[in-house]
């Protein structure tokens, strides 16, 4: 138990590869293809139980490194130029982790029917997605970091392309582009780093925490945050590099929108976090008022487009650019309850926009259309099926005893709480108004009214797989908005390092007071 728990964050990250061998190796022929699907299924299980113990053992001391990351892994890797394999996570990286095995799991069992053609290779490419998205939050290298980076853009270019809808290869190509563009931009920005870091101590190292620890020139961090800025910003994607989003969110199959929602957007966001706060303090303060900016656009632009939608799909694609936003406005204010109220954030919208884009699916497979104008009086023909979207619309639109509202509140908060980010913090207050606008408008055409289309009449309600794929998001939703404690405890020690890098002066006078009631709250972190 101890050797499992002490490279279980290789085993988490590689486990789906297991599965990838397995189906390769699997028998042949049209009669073999429901194998394959019980194998991706299980697999997929498998990798989220396994990652569990992430959780259960967060707070062992054996598992805890000097550098406070806990499961650390660091071995030579390409001594020529000082790459290492070293991973690790912190309460931030663990989050994500446990949400991205999750997600991948449902993403799989919600492809079960959905799926005909090329079944091999559709499995084959969403097992080998789901192990570069684990390596982006587990690597604690640069290089490493930079390979699964790029690993993850592979499978799901072809995820689009392949089996994607009308305009695929346009919507594939166009998101490799613009992440290929971001992904460049941002190996300048490592490599500057990498050059002046050597020039410093005279020692060629990749490590992300020694960074963090590095005094780097202010004009040398401002570019270098421009480079990362770019990579990020389109992964998030934020105004005004978010145009990739809606074609490809539109065109992907449903498991890929499940998953570019709730994992590969925070790919981005985790990269903020990560890297550019910590790595580059006063970039970030010297670029805060351009940030907050572009946030608060995203999150009314967002929503503005989203309301004006025919497409059902596109609609939720539209509100993801509205509900990043907020995330950001969160991560960029840099205060401790609103960077805490950020990152649980991006949780939260993997949840709900990820059953979002499952509940648009389940009626694409059943009509073959994303017409809004072609649904009305759903809930009549589908009871359960609009059962499930209410709930979700709910926790979507951030009401209380729900997920979306702790992440909005904490925001609004810390960003509120600071008299010079105050102004802000109104305007992005409006989003949550739009956002109740254009969500609550959706569920009013599409589960009330007369069933006035033959087609609908007939529609079969949630099946039991189909329910399997909702349950454990409904419990996510109502964990989160009535006990977020759980979760927030993991992110006391990692928020407080990262205010202490960029805003340290926050930390004294008036505003040690919620700091001191945050850290409370996560004793048992804080001793460590």
């Amino acid at each position: 138990m101890d050797f499992f728990m002490r490279n279980i964050l290789n085993i988490v990250t590689y486990f789906p590869l297991v599965g990838v061998l397995l189906i390769i190796l699997w028998p042949k022929g049209k009669e073999h293809e429901d194998g394959i699907r019980w194998i991706a299924n299980l697999v997929g299980f498998i990798g989220f139980v396994i990652s569990l113990p992430l959780m259960l053992s967060f707070d062992n001391p054996k598992y805890i490194g000097a550098d406070g990351m806990r499961f650390g892994l660091d071995h030579e890797w390409i001594t020529a130029i000082g790459a290492r394999y070293h991973l690790g996570i912190d309460g931030i990286s663990l989050l994500l982790t446990l949400l991205t095995t999750l997600l991948g799991s449902i993403a799989i069992l919600s492809s079960w029917s959905a799926i005909q053609e090329r079944v091999r290779e559709y499995y084959c490419y969403l097992l080998l997605l789901q192990t570069g998205m684990i390596g982006v939050f587990v690597a604690l290298d640069f290089f490493l970091f930079y390979v699964f980076w790029e690993v993850m853009l592979v499978p799901m270019y072809f995820l689009i392309g392949i089996w994607g809808s009308e305009r695929r290869l346009y919507s594939a190509i166009k998101f490799f582009l613009y992440t290929l563009f971001g992904s460049v931009v941002m190996l300048l920005g490592i490599l500057a780093l990498y050059f002046f870091q050597h020039s410093q101590t005279g020692v060629w190292s990749f490590d992300i925490l020694r960074y963090q620890r590095l005094s780097i020139p202010a004009e040398l961090q401002w570019w270098v945050f421009l480079a990362f800025f770019l990579g990020f910003a389109i992964k998030v994607p934020m105004f005004p590099f978010h145009t990739w989003l809606p074609d490809a969110h539109t065109d992907a199959p449903t498991a890929a929108s499940v998953i570019l929602a709730g994992v590969l957007l925070k790919m981005g966001t985790y990269g903020f976090v990560r890297i550019s706060l910590p790595v580059l303090p006063q970039a970030t303060l010297h670029f805060l008022p351009w940030m907050m900016t572009l946030c608060v656009i995203g999150i009314i632009y967002g929503a503005l487009v989203a309301m004006m939608q025919k497409d059902w799909k596109r609609l939720v694609a539209y509100s993801s650019v509205s509900h990043l936003g907020f995330c950001m406005l969160g991560v960029f204010a840099a205060t401790p309850v609103a960077l805490q109220g950020g990152i649980l954030q991006m949780i939260n919208h993997g949840i709900s926009t990820g059953a979002l884009f499952l509940i648009v699916g389940i009626v694409y497979e059943r009509r073959h259309t994303r017409l809004i104008a072609e649904y009305s009086g759903l809930s009549h023909v589908m009871p359960l099926y609009a059962t499930v979207f209410l709930i979700m619309t709910m926790s979507s639109i951030g009401l209380p005893a729900l997920n979306g509202f702790i992440g909005e509140f904490m925001i609004l908060q810390g960003v509120f709480g600071d008299n010079n980010l105050r102004f802000w913090a109104i305007l992005g207050a409006s989003g949550i108004v739009l956002g109740a606008a254009y969500m609550l408008w959706l569920y009013q055409r599409t589960m009330f009214g007369k069933v006035d289309k033959p087609e609908n009449q007939k529609l079969q309600d949630l099946n039991l797989r189909e329910l399997a794929t909702f349950v454990p998001l409904i419990i996510l939703a109502f964990w989160i908005g009535l006990y977020p404690k759980t979760f927030l405890q993991y992110l006391d020690r990692p928020v407080i390092q990262i205010v202490q890098r960029v805003r340290p002066g926050i930390l004294q006078g008036q505003e040690i007071k919620t700091t001191a009631v945050v850290m409370k709250s996560g004793q048992s972190t804080t001793e460590r």
